[in-house]
């Protein structure tokens, strides 16, 4: 595939098997969803073709929210399967003719039998049940998509690309907007389906959950790799180091990929193609294993001062927005060493306590003190904002927050933006033209700059590239002041957070010294979630 200014990849050939799922990765830019988007025919390739076998169908996760308005949600998942919901178009056009003649009755009998052929007759029913097991309640399904909420039309997209079992299922950012009981069901309809399926994510636990293959796009290739994204990425390692080791001897290089590949195989996923799986992984060789080019930037969080005893105490705090009360009654305490994240079913709520947290917005009643010896820094969801001004290009937006004059200097700056993988000309680039991931490394330059001990993050890994996600993950682990944080990504709540807020318009669910995992299995709280939201579905 090539565009006017670089070439994506060249000469890619590969096949796709059924009762596999391929996870699609690589860096922002190389080309991940545009493969998706050839292979769906909405992007013809330079040159090559993608072939299909005749009798199978393809159906992808459709990333326009507002192409579904005016239908209603049940007719919008049936559409999902193109065919069926023509038939029944053509169908009920047919029976609807005021003169309808025996050319009418012959097509119409043709088009029944192909219609009982496709399960039509079930295609209601089954359309239903889906939407019930993604969230939707029975008293939506005849409502018109324009008429629900962003959270819920998520859900009937995802249920429109699943309807009717496609033969190849083409999945961008399935992850996105959904709850993590949604992502948890999905995880598991992904690991029981037994056809094929393609998938690219930025949600690391979700890869290693439902892919059986990678598909790495690297070198201007795409490669196939068995296993899931932590296989990829271990494997990747142990390449590195066996070509930076390249005079040791063969038998210890062999040695060092049979005790890797057995540690792996042993912890093959837990779906029905987990051994199918442990076979493809025991037959991998030295040639199999390749480094990748990936850059991952290099992110540490250096605190000036240590936290004393206290660090924050929230006391009934309350906040409407628009008439719509978000948060009400709100209590909680947090100790030095707590690494917090803070998580709801409504976004709105999360950020909107991020905001008072940092002080950005006012409780409308109730009260937030920090510790006398806390130094806040916080980084918004939305960045726009903050780069803006096209007057400035990201050496001189970042200068803007030095903190002593041997930062104020050219050479550090340009070092330390290289760090963040910006090299060269690229730090005269002018902020408002940079890429969402180009802005978040600049915020969390920022971030370091600031020597703060407790960070503010607000869904911090949006826009960010696995590489870049995997940094500051192990960033913030390493960080020894404090951290409250939203996201939506399992792992990077899972490996940071030790205290777990869980907030609803009926007040707090609070878990200290409680893992993600732990939480979401925890029967007590889910009981306390459900007392959250009495009127969730």
């Amino acid at each position: 595939m090539t565009f006017s200014d670089r070439k994506l990849y060249d000469d890619v050939n590969l096949k796709f098997t059924p009762g596999n799922c391929y996870g699609i990765i690589g860096a922002n830019g190389a080309g991940k969803s545009t493969f998706l988007k050839i292979l769906s025919g909405e992007l013809t390739p330079t040159t090559g073709t993608v072939q299909l076998d005749p009798h199978e169908r393809m159906s992808n996760l459709r990333q326009d929210h507002f192409a579904f308005d005016d239908t209603t949600v049940l007719n919008t998942v049936i559409q999902g399967y193109e065919r069926l919901y023509a038939v029944m178009q053509e169908k009920d056009a047919l029976y609807a003719k005021v003169d309808f003649s025996e050319e009418d009755g012959l097509k119409a009998a043709n088009l029944e039998a192909e219609f009982a052929e496709m399960d039509g007759w079930n295609a209601e029913s089954d359309a239903a049940q889906l939407l019930t097991q993604l969230g939707i309640p029975d008293a939506d399904h005849d409502k018109l998509m324009g008429d629900l909420p962003e959270g819920q039309k998520v859900k009937v997209l995802l249920a429109q690309a699943l309807f009717g079992s496609p033969d190849v299922l083409l999945l961008d950012e399935p992850t996105n907007g959904l709850d993590p009981e949604t992502i948890r069901w999905l995880e598991n309809w992904l690991a029981d389906y037994d056809k094929t399926v393609l998938v690219v994510s930025h949600d690391r636990y979700f890869l290693n959950q439902v892919c059986t293959m990678m598909c790495d796009v690297d070198f201007g290739k795409i490669e196939m790799f068995v296993g899931n994204y932590d296989f990829w990425l271990e494997s990747s390692k142990l390449a590195q180091q066996l070509k930076a080791n390249a005079n040791a001897k063969k038998e210890e290089q062999i040695k060092q990929l049979q005790e890797f590949v057995a540690r792996f195989s042993a912890n093959a996923s837990k779906s029905k193609q987990a051994t199918a799986r442990k076979k493809q992984l025991d037959k991998i060789t030295l040639d199999d294993i390749k480094p990748s080019s990936r850059k991952y930037p290099f992110i540490k969080f250096e605190p000036e001062r240590a936290l004393g005893n206290d660090l924050l105490r929230v006391e009934n705090v309350s906040k409407t927005i628009d008439g719509v009360k978000v948060l009400d009654n709100v209590s909680f305490i947090l100790r030095p060493e707590d690494k917090t994240a803070i998580i709801s079913r409504n976004d709105v709520t999360a950020t909107q306590l991020i905001r008072l947290l940092a002080g950005v917005d006012t409780p409308d009643s109730g009260t937030i003190t920090w510790g006398v010896t806390t130094n806040r820094a916080y980084m918004p969801k939305d960045l726009t904002p903050e780069f803006s001004d096209d007057t400035l290009d990201i050496l001189s937006w970042l200068r803007q927050f030095v903190k002593s004059k041997e930062e104020d200097d050219n050479t550090f700056l340009r070092g330390f933006l290289g760090r963040m993988l910006f090299s060269g000309d690229e730090v005269l680039k002018k902020v408002p033209v940079l890429s969402g991931g180009e802005k978040v490394r600049s915020y969390l330059a920022k971030l370091m700059l600031s020597k703060a001990n407790v960070l503010l993050l607000d869904d911090p890994t949006n826009h960010l590239d696995l590489e870049s996600i995997t940094s500051l993950n192990d960033a913030l682990i390493d960080f020894s002041g404090a951290v409250i944080f939203t996201s939506h990504d399992h792992q990077f709540i899972q490996t940071i957070a030790n205290h777990l807020i869980e907030v609803g318009p009926l007040g707090v669910v609070d878990r200290a010294d409680t893992t993600y995992d732990e939480f979401l299995d925890h029967p007590v709280a889910q009981e306390q979630v459900k007392a959250l939201y009495p009127t969730s579905n």
